[in-house]
């Protein structure tokens, strides 16, 4: 039998994860049984010599490595990415997603430049990126009640907007107390880092997501203001009718808007094509 649908494709969270667990199992390889994991690190990892050197890449490559003698590390990322990416895809689209992830990456690395400039050292981690993810997912749900497991054993429920308010109120303490002193953060995490994937995922939530550029109220969380405009551009367009009766032409017309919400996001369909695609549900499952 053939299948008229399109078989489905490696989500873009899938893809991060994989090349998170390569670079990890990489660093770990190079290290352990070929004893050049200083030369791996100075190649990925952000540093100030690094990026003095000419190594620019490292701004994004650094988010690919994790200690590979604390592998809680890359286990906790992990689970961030996974989860936040799974809540995020299906608003954001895939192409916005990628490339907020750099974005975020990028941002931290750049603040922990910038903070740690005259001490130097070295940080690696995805960290910067899902601290962005979590700041856009505490915008867009910010009183939805999440459920998770504390040290991975005791059930807590809470709030997303209280745990990003925790989490920057922590690196914020960390960063002034700490970094900018020039001290070990007792923490051990690179607080600057994690404030500039914040600070991208707010970036995002304000002046792409939402495009408001002036400082009063918030705009809704409901409908994203650039897919918005971009429905009112098209309105002029001719508008045209799917012929619901036609199985061929139906499946058709689901492929396109789903493909649509892949790229796009959830939040750029019209009100015709939530319309097509919740009569498509009940037609193409009769027989």
């Amino acid at each position: 039998m053939r299948d008229d649908y399109r078989p489905p494709q490696t989500s873009v969270v899938v893809w991060l994860i994989a090349a998170i667990v390569a670079g990890f199992l990489l660093q770990t390889i190079f290290l352990r049984w070929f004893g050049v994991g200083r030369s791996f690190v100075d190649l990925f990892a952000l540093s100030v010599d690094g990026i003095t050197s000419g190594k620019v890449w490292t701004l994004l490559t650094y988010s690919f490595l994790h200690s590979p003698s604390n592998l809680l590390h890359v286990i906790a990322n992990l689970l961030g990415l996974y989860f936040l990416g799974r809540e995020l895809l299906p608003v954001m689209g895939s192409k916005r997603f990628l490339w907020f992830y750099g974005a975020a990456a990028a941002s931290g690395g750049l603040l922990w430049l910038a903070a740690n400039w005259t001490t130097g050292g070295v940080v690696w981690g995805a960290s910067a990126a899902v601290y962005g993810l979590l700041t856009i997912f505490a915008c867009f749900y910010p009183n939805r009640q999440v459920t998770f497991l504390l040290f991975f054993v005791v059930p807590v429920t809470v709030k997303p907007k209280y745990v990003a308010y925790v989490l920057l109120g922590l690196d914020l303490c960390g960063f002034l107390f700490y970094e900018i002193m020039g001290a070990a953060s007792p923490f051990g995490f690179a607080h600057s880092a994690h404030l500039g994937g914040m600070l991208a995922g707010w970036v995002y939530y304000r002046y792409i997501h939402e495009g408001k550029w002036s400082f009063g109220r918030a705009a809704s969380f409901e409908m994203p203001k650039w897919a918005r405009k971009r429905e009112t551009a098209s309105a002029s367009a001719p508008k045209y009718k799917v012929n619901l009766t036609d199985r061929s032409d139906l499946r058709a017309e689901v492929d396109r808007i789903l493909d649509k919400i892949n790229s796009q996001g959830f939040g750029s369909l019209t009100d015709e094509e939530k319309r097509v695609l919740d009569s498509a549900k009940d037609l193409l499952s009769r027989r």
